[in-house]
């Protein structure tokens, strides 16, 4: 009897050795950028210019000694997967839902990938996929290449005999390889992995590219964090100038200065201390901080980001000490990616002043936490309204003023300089002992007021500081109990799923308890449900008359409704939503003109892309909150 087992083909995987660390590269000819794009890796040529990039997440080479030596390493790497004798004969269209397994594969002219070309890793992490390409690569719009089963963009490789160019919204994964040619990626590409040519122009145009993870890259720590001293129980201080606050303002840790007066504060908002004149405790902070910031200030950088004034804007950064060399502004949103290492440390330096634009904010992603988040600044701090600020700010002989509404999950203290704020939430990060573990609870972030559909789901959320808490939800005097519809009725999340007309209330609100008393009692938040037609709806116009696909709510928490409103595209759409690197989280047909998804995606920001008649018809960013 005989027994057929599964064949697996044992590719190897070419040795990049410096090229591995770029992500966009040539040995002879210009490097340019079009638009924003979101790069991560280093960029450079040997023998030409890199113009028109913005902030990357790398260093720029250009004709120097470091891309004579990747253009050497990149010659090697060609060789060997020029030289790697095939498995597979494809014909020269990829895509269209065919499944691959590892080996190697060899398309003897001009090569297309359309729709979804899928690489199965078979559960084998070391599978290695290798496509020689005797032509040129050309992908249409939307096109994607997905991993399964454990396949990594690692170990994808693209040897290509010919120029490449990949249509607007293709996600694609594996380091490419142009021999002798030139590469474009086009607006809203996806790359996981690299873009290298032997000998030929890189062009991109508001891309998303950066480096893969695995198959023996380093582990990004980051630096090691400073030691904080006894700055570590302060939220808000300054060691020579006045702190004053305006509004209403919640703290969690001290608040004081050691030279001036500290005013405006109400002690049932602060968890902690307040120091109105300069005592032995603020004395002790002023020479820790000192301590801090020259640790900080003495730390060699491993990348600085070019364009200061053009920071943010959905910049993803790694576990890195970032430079800027001037002022900087914080515009829209910056990601800190600390690629599933919950201790890696960012240290980001600026050596001038730095402010943000109203409602900007700092975004943490794959295991980053804010403990670990390090801002040094030479020169004053302007944190704009509203926006949502994380880490621990070391400013140096330079004003701070933290505007209305802002939020801090860390602390701000400057060496010298007079701080103002007002009705800001300071959340401190962990590590005080002394301050805050005996303290009664105290409620920082108030649940705010929500309307949804009925049948939707509503939340409530409260942030509160102190030890051993608990919570109890009310609807105005009732206690709220969990079972049908309603869960977390003793957690600091209340959610009502679905919520009905019934549920309606002006006063939802929550006490919190802990060891130490009195309790807190939060404010009241209303909740208001309507009856929305069609469901899933509530009322929306659109942004714009071309508009094909409208979503509510935007920001959404569990579910995100999608209409359609052009009827000739139904049964052919399809939506995409990628997480802030680029990688797919959610797939869904769009066959009916409206669809409620239940999404259960993380808060964050998230982009969309619409699929119809194999394009994109239209692409744009969500919140999930």
């Amino acid at each position: 009897m005989m027994i057929l087992t599964p064949a697996f083909i044992f590719a190897q995987a070419p040795n990049l050795g410096t090229a591995a660390n770029y992500v966009l590269f040539t040995t002879n000819g210009a490097m340019t950028n079009t638009g924003i794009s979101h790069v991560t890796g280093n960029v450079g040529s040997n023998n030409g210019s890199s113009t028109a990039f913005g902030n990357v997440n790398g260093v720029m080479n250009n004709n120097n000694g470091a891309t004579a030596q990747c253009a050497a390493d990149l010659l090697i790497a060609y060789n060997q997967l020029n030289s790697t004798v095939p498995t597979f004969f494809p014909a020269p269209l990829l895509g269209n839902g065919a499944t691959l397994n590892a080996g190697v594969y060899s398309i003897s002219g001009n090569t297309s990938l359309s729709n979804t070309l899928i690489l199965d890793g078979q559960s084998n992490p070391s599978a290695v996929f290798i496509f020689q390409i005797q032509g040129a690569f050309a992908s249409s719009a939307g096109a994607r290449v997905t991993l399964i089963n454990g396949a990594l963009a690692c170990n994808v490789f693209w040897k290509i005999e010919g120029a490449v160019n990949l249509a607007a919204g293709t996600s694609m994964k594996g380091t490419v390889i142009a021999n002798n040619a030139a590469i474009t990626l086009a607006s809203g590409v996806s790359l996981e992995g690299r873009a290298l040519s032997t000998a030929g122009a890189v062009g991109i145009t508001n891309v998303l590219v950066y480096t893969p993870i695995g198959c023996g890259s380093p582990l990004l720590t980051g630096p090691t964090a400073p030691a904080l001293g006894s700055t570590i129980c302060y939220a808000l201080f300054s060691s020579n100038g006045s702190l004053a606050n305006a509004g209403i303002t919640h703290a969690t840790g001290d608040v004081g200065t050691n030279v001036g007066l500290t005013t405006g504060f109400n002690a049932l908002n602060i968890t902690g201390a307040i120091h109105p004149i300069p005592d032995g405790s603020t004395g002790a902070c002023a020479a820790d901080l000192l301590n801090v910031y020259t640790y900080l200030n003495t730390l060699p950088y491993d990348i600085e980001l070019l364009y200061p004034p053009q920071f943010g804007n959905s910049l993803v950064l790694t576990p890195h000490v970032y430079s800027m060399n001037g002022s900087a502004m914080l515009t829209d949103t910056l990601f800190l990616n600390a690629q599933g290492n919950a201790n890696a440390v960012f240290v980001i330096k600026v050596y001038g002043a730095f402010a943000t634009s109203t409602f900007a904010q700092v975004v943490l992603t794959n295991g980053t936490q804010a403990k670990n988040v390090f801002w040094m600044i030479d020169g004053a701090t302007s944190i704009n309204n509203f926006s949502s600020f994380i880490g621990t700010i070391i400013c140096n002989n330079g004003a701070v003023s933290l505007n209305k509404g802002m939020t801090l999950n860390g602390r701000a203290l400057t060496t010298d300089g007079a701080f103002s704020v007002d009705s800001i939430n300071v959340t401190l990060t962990p590590g005080c002992t002394t301050n805050t573990n005996s303290s009664a609870p105290q409620i920082t972030l108030q649940p705010t007021d929500k309307i949804v559909c009925a049948d939707s789901a509503a939340k409530f959320v409260v942030i509160a500081s102190g030890t051993a808490l608990s919570y109890q939800w009310r609807k105005g005097n009732t206690v709220l109990n969990n079972g049908g519809p309603i869960s977390g009725a003793n957690s600091a999340i209340l959610i009502i799923n679905p919520a009905t007309l019934a549920d309606a209330s002006a006063n939802y609100n929550v006490i919190v308890t802990g060891s130490a008393a009195p309790a807190d009692t939060s404010a009241d938040a209303s909740l208001v449900v309507k009856t929305c037609k069609p469901v899933g709806i509530l009322s929306f116009q659109p942004n714009s008359e071309n508009e094909t696909a409208y979503f509510f709510p935007n920001p959404f928490s569990a579910n995100l409704t999608v209409k359609l409103t052009d009827a000739s595209e139904l049964n052919s759409s399809e939506l995409n939503i990628y997480n802030a690197v680029g990688i797919l989280v959610l797939n869904k047909t769009l066959s009916d003109k409206i669809t409620l998804l239940n999404t259960n995606l993380p808060a964050g920001i998230y982009f969309y892309k619409v699929f119809g008649k194999n394009k994109i018809i239209q692409s744009g960013k969500l919140v999930s909150e």
